[in-house]
């Protein structure tokens, strides 16, 4: 005693997207009323179903069911020969369960999702494209990426020439398009092309090489083995060519106001040989030669009675015999003579000599310090130029002077290099000094870019140290 159970077909055959049925005849040869689960199994239960899903039988009866296979057009119901179990479970008696099988076997189909990006491309010589390919089917196959165009101007490569694609996958194929020619002047040129996607082996198509693709449909050529015979066409890969269309704008190398601005700029150089240097070195060329003139017409100064030329002897009030005196040699006359150095007596005129001194002052942060330059005895110093450097930045107080006279007080922050000059100059007497007295309030930052410790000014004094006559 015991459950028996038959499918109506050991063999079926299904295309996806379609349906194909079949029948199950479970008898129950117990003598007990039985209950009996169908549930699929294999490779082909997520598509295929029982109704109905369970029964209960009478001893010695028996019951048909409907086996509905519907595997989806997608890459998931792959193409080939599946096998096909129902399980009939007792619930009585479980041990004495069956699994009667089949064959199912999946027919192949192709489909091909392509898109070519971007769709136009702008430049001077070539364009680069991507296609991206996508196995719909549900089958292995190879594709290729067929480019062409209406003329002769284009010309392509295509990398990698053939792609290999299994059910679901996704690739992408690159497109080069490349003009015979560089566009120097002129409108930009639009070259509009076509690209074709689909199996290898597909009648009528072509190689990225632009021959006809072997197997074609109608044509004969040899086969894998070396023997010749006709390809058949297969109307399944017959519609899965898939065109794409794409265009490459090639862009002049100078453009249009290039031309007009070269010219522009070739009348402007003409027009300045041609006209505006001409009347330039004119004018230049007038200017001088009426300079020179008003300078030839200039009269020569008469001398003046008592006044000595340039670098003859200077004439002595009670000069000596002959009315003459060495250079330097006799007392100045009030207003043009020698300066008041003060108790010490009056400057020797041409004594002087050219001389300066530089005064170095450093003094640490929040402290106070002072540097001098002392006149040596017997001397006058005529200050004609001052120079301060603060070359650290530093804040603070600097305040200048020459014996009892004060020049100048300096807020050190609002200067790096101060100088000044005087026409008249500044006498400091012998024995005297010019000091620099400097109060520190925070050292700067040098070109070192490290913060000073002290603060540190320079001073330099220039100017004429003439002796002087002692007076009576």
């Amino acid at each position: 005693m015991t459950t028996s159970a038959e499918l109506g077909l050991p063999a079926i055959t299904v295309a996806p997207g379609g349906v194909a049925t079949t029948t199950l005849t479970v008898r129950n040869d117990l003598d007990i009323v039985e209950a009996y689960s169908l549930e699929v199994v294999g490779d082909c239960a997520a598509w295929t179903t029982v109704e109905p899903a369970r029964i209960s039988l009478f001893p010695g009866t028996s019951e048909t069911v409907t086996v509905r296979l519907a595997p989806p057009r997608s890459p998931a119901a792959r193409a080939g020969e599946f096998p096909l179990g129902i399980r009939v479970l007792p619930a009585e008696r479980p041990e004495l369960v069956t699994v009667p099988e089949a064959v199912v076997t999946v027919t192949p189909f192709h489909e091909l999702q392509a898109a070519l990006a971007p769709r136009r491309r702008r430049g001077w010589l070539r364009g680069r494209y991507r296609a991206s390919v996508r196995n719909l089917g549900n089958t292995p196959g190879t594709v290729v990426l067929t480019p062409g165009q209406a003329g002769e101007d284009l010309r392509f490569r295509v990398t990698p020439e053939r792609l290999r694609l299994e059910p679901g996958e996704s690739a992408e194929l690159r497109l080069q398009a490349r003009t015979r020619k560089l566009i120097w002047f002129g409108k930009p040129a639009a070259w509009p092309f076509e690209a074709t996607v689909g199996p290898q082996d597909a009648p009528g198509g072509k190689g990225p090489d632009g021959k006809e693709a072997a197997g074609a449909a109608g044509t004969t050529g040899g086969g894998t083995d070396g023997t010749s015979g006709t390809a058949p066409a297969d109307p399944l890969t017959a519609v899965q060519r898939q065109r794409l269309d794409g265009e490459f704008i090639q862009l002049p190398i100078l453009p249009k106001w290039l031309l007009a601005l070269l010219a522009a700029l070739l009348a402007l150089l003409l027009a300045w040989f041609a006209l505006v240097r001409p009347a330039v070195r004119s004018s230049a060329k007038q200017a001088a030669e009426q300079a020179v003139a008003q300078q030839s017409a200039a009269p020569t100064p008469a001398a003046t009675p008592g006044a000595s030329a340039p670098g003859a002897p200077t004439a002595s009030p009670g000069g000596s015999p002959g009315g003459q005196s060495k250079p330097g040699a006799g007392q100045s006359s009030p207003g043009t003579g020698g300066r008041n150095s003060g108790p010490g007596g009056l400057a020797v005129p041409g004594t002087g000599q050219q001389s300066s001194a530089t005064i170095d002052v450093q003094s640490a942060n929040a402290s106070s310090a002072v540097g001098s330059y002392q006149v040596p005895h017997g001397k006058v110093f005529d200050i004609t130029d001052l120079v301060v450097a603060n070359f650290q930045g530093d804040q603070g107080l600097i305040t200048i002077t020459a014996g009892n006279q004060t020049i100048t007080t300096i807020a050190l922050e609002t200067f790096r290099n101060q100088d000044y000059h005087w026409v008249t100059p500044i006498q400091v007497a012998e024995d005297q000094a010019v000091t620099a007295s400097v109060t520190c309030e925070s050292p700067g930052t040098p070109a070192s870019g490290k913060q000073a410790s002290t603060c540190h000014e320079l001073l330099n004094i220039s100017g004429a140290l003439s002796d002087i006559r002692q007076g009576n």
